[in-house]
């Protein structure tokens, strides 16, 4: 019994610091959470994180430094990808619409319409199937909807990389995902895009691109592309 507590204790404390390492990963983005106790290395004992684990299609509920509860999800499919970053629950609704099962709860992921809900496929939960929500069993996500307030803080992990995740993909105008994201953070901090950390594939981001390319000496259009990754820093791990 003393051994499966400390077990128990061991992995609570080895997602505990995953979770806050996310977060400090992405901390240059915030999905507008906010001044937030993660922010501070401090999680209140009465308040409920999630984190997604992408690598292993998994949820990982903790309350305090406790991981309470875990469930297999589904994730993004390769063309339609799920957004990695740090989000925060903004809406809740049961029988949302059909084919999101029984519960639904949204994310302010600021590119488009994506949320943590139920599913009519239940075999897909653990495989890459979705447009970009996370499938949880409808057993599951209805217990985790009783659980979890609006306000609550989701960190969606992709791989060692930050919003990259575990790979690159072409970038073109009008692109709304992580990677753009990404690209916008590299372009603000060395002052070539002004606009707003959006992930969204816009004129601003055209022209930042451009301007970068220019002075780079990399063939100028408005592609993203393996060049245009390297020049900003960001390694190819395929």
């Amino acid at each position: 019994m003393a051994k499966k507590k400390v077990n128990k204790k061991y992995i609570n404390i080895v997602y505990l610091v995953i979770l806050l390492v996310v977060y400090m990963l992405m901390r240059n983005y915030d999905g507008n959470l906010g001044q937030t106790s993660l922010a501070t290395g401090i999680i209140k004992e009465d308040e409920y994180n999630i984190y997604i684990d992408l690598t292993k299609s998994m949820l990982y509920l903790f309350k305090g430094d406790e991981l309470v509860a875990k469930y297999p999800v589904a994730q993004g499919k390769s063309s339609s990808p799920s957004p990695i970053g740090s989000w925060k629950i903004v809406y809740k609704a049961r029988n949302w619409g059909s084919g999101f099962g029984t519960r639904w709860m949204g994310l302010n992921v600021p590119w488009g319409k994506y949320g943590i809900h139920g599913t009519n496929k239940p075999g897909s939960i653990g495989s890459m199937a979705s447009g970009g929500c996370f499938r949880m069993h409808n057993r599951d996500v209805e217990k985790l909807y009783d659980i979890v307030p609006t306000g609550t803080k989701v960190v969606v992990y992709g791989g060692p990389f930050g919003n990259i995740g575990s790979g690159l993909r072409k970038l073109t105008p009008g692109d709304r995902s992580s990677h753009v994201l990404e690209v916008q953070k590299r372009l603000k901090n060395l002052g070539y895009y002004e606009g707003s950390l959006d992930g969204i594939y816009g004129e601003g981001l055209k022209n930042a691109i451009i301007r970068f390319k220019k002075d780079m000496g990399l063939p100028i259009n408005h592609t993203v592309d393996w060049q245009t990754y390297n020049a900003l820093g960001i390694i190819s791990f395929e």
